[in-house]
């Protein structure tokens, strides 16, 4: 599995330009982090990596093929957490999973008693509507629902945002342990543990993304991003 973004631009009217030639590759078990000051486009650029919304320009080649070209290349290979709650708020826990593993041919209940869900701790909570949940247990469900069709590529915005330190130290496990087994992590985030799981660490600034010479955290990140 390799992953290469080319030159992807993306502007909102005339003069506002968001994305203006982000580039960058990954590679199966490969953890991208890509971070930048708030505003700087960089859950513009997930939603484009996702297919959740459309580039002006550029390309996104997965295995050589344009998935810019062809949607279902994005149902095939990505997983996506956007950093909003992307669940059915009316639905049980169980419902929404049944929502997501739809038509995948994998076996949910097979899953709850020893995969993504089990491991994430949502077994336990099924039969509760989503906005009974606390943010830890949505976060936790929409990950599990990102993954219901075992996507080679994770791409994740702010997944450890106003979470517990338990429930932020259960998704890094996962994450570790995803990529470990193959998988291809593409995270923003401002979250230290998330960001020391980085192999590779991208600066997104003025709409271009410029690789870091190694991942950094704290007080050099900050300076990094307002330099």
């Amino acid at each position: 599995m390799f992953i290469e973004v080319e030159n992807i631009r993306k502007s909102y009217g005339r003069k506002t330009i968001v994305l203006n030639g982000a580039s960058f590759h990954a590679a199966s078990g490969e953890y991208i982090a890509i971070v930048g000051a708030n505003g700087c486009g960089k859950s513009t650029l997930l939603e484009i990596l996702a297919g959740s919304l459309k580039a002006d320009g550029g390309s996104l080649k997965i295995d050589g093929t344009d998935a810019f070209a062809d949607a279902k290349m994005f149902q095939k290979y990505i997983g996506f957490v956007p950093q909003e709650n992307p669940l059915m708020e009316k639905l049980s826990a169980r419902d929404n999973l049944k929502f997501w593993y739809c038509d995948t041919g994998r076996n949910m209940e097979a899953d709850l008693l020893n995969g993504v869900p089990a491991v994430l701790g949502v077994s336990g909570y099924l039969d509760k509507r989503v906005d009974k949940l606390s943010g830890g247990m949505k976060k936790r469900l929409s990950i599990c629902c990102a993954l219901a069709k075992n996507p080679p590529v994770l791409i994740l915005d702010e997944p450890g945002a106003s979470l517990d330190i338990v429930c932020k130290q259960d998704i890094m496990n996962y994450l570790s342990a995803y990529t470990k087994s193959g998988g291809t992590v593409i995270i923003t985030s401002h979250e230290e543990g998330e960001l020391k799981l980085a192999d590779r660490m991208y600066l997104l600034k003025n709409g271009k993304l410029n690789e870091l010479d190694h991942p950094v955290t704290g007080n050099e990140l900050l300076e990094i991003i307002h330099r």
